[in-house]
């Protein structure tokens, strides 16, 4: 786990700055709604999003070009775009969206210098009842792990509540990809894990900017990756699914900071 001194904790200007990189990337995936439907590819979509944060934004999407140094290749496309059992890192592709696909799109949008990071999930035509419910149980756990971000709580405690209603609702959390930091960095040191222990970890404190971004799985945790060296897929083939917020930690508690004026709003279940 990361030590305190590499956190980078953010100044007034660099929040006012990633109020902005965040709200824009909320803004891409209102944008992109309407187009989440039977019949449209994934590649469509990209070409949608990266137009729309090009030109309309004048941004640049954080993930063309990405190098993560594991991986063979820089990710190749603007937005993730993550199917049925895609956990996540899914590249856009010819692939083409069926009545009741799940669909997570994952944006990230860079601005003056600062990123905003920022995923949805979308249920496409009719999907069925148990496919909806995953979707909205891992949207509940998002908001109960935002709900424990204040200074004096601990990491844990976000991985703890999100673990905790995944598991009792039957589910089960994926180990392998967590939360971020996030400012003029995409993917800064500290690690924000969807599971782990009450009072755990690193303190919470005002000035940190960190991703909730918990992948939920509707059967075992174990995932594989493709031969794409990007996506990620469940090991037993179960549905997947994800949302994600950037959230600055204020005084007394957090600011969401990739709203929209179509965002989803919190759930009643999570407003505790």
């Amino acid at each position: 786990m990361n030590n305190n001194h590499e956190i980078i904790i953010k100044n007034q200007f660099d929040i006012e700055q990633m109020r902005i990189s965040g709200k824009l990337a909320a803004e891409v995936l209102d944008f992109i709604t309407p187009y989440v439907v039977p019949g449209v590819s994934t590649n469509e979509l990209d070409k949608l999003c990266h137009d729309f944060i090009v030109n309309v934004q004048e941004a640049y999407p954080s993930p063309l070009n990405y190098v993560n140094g594991s991986n063979v290749m820089p990710y190749p496309k603007s937005i993730c775009t993550s199917v049925n059992n895609e956990i996540c890192h899914g590249i856009p592709s010819p692939r083409i969206l069926k009545d009741g696909d799940i669909i997570n799109i994952d944006v990230t949008v860079y601005k003056n210098s600062y990123h905003g990071d920022t995923s949805r999930m979308f249920c496409v035509g009719n999907t069925t009842q148990h496919a909806r419910r995953l979707c909205q149980v891992t949207f509940e756990c998002l908001w109960l792990g935002i709900e424990q971000v204040k200074p004096g709580n601990y990491l844990g405690d976000i991985g703890f509540a999100i673990q905790n209603h995944a598991q009792n609702n039957g589910y089960s959390v994926v180990r392998e990809f967590c939360g971020h930091g996030i400012g003029k960095i995409f993917h800064e040191d500290l690690q924000i894990l969807h599971y782990g222990r009450p009072k755990s970890g690193i303190k919470i404190v005002p000035g940190m900017i960190f991703t909730i971004e918990p992948m939920i799985n509707q059967g075992r945790k174990e995932v594989r990756f493709l031969s794409d060296g990007w996506t990620a897929v469940t090991k037993d083939r179960s549905l997947s699914a994800q949302w994600e917020h950037t959230i600055l930690v204020t005084d007394n508690g957090y600011e969401v900071l990739t709203i929209s004026p179509k965002m989803p709003p919190q759930p009643q279940s999570a407003n505790r």
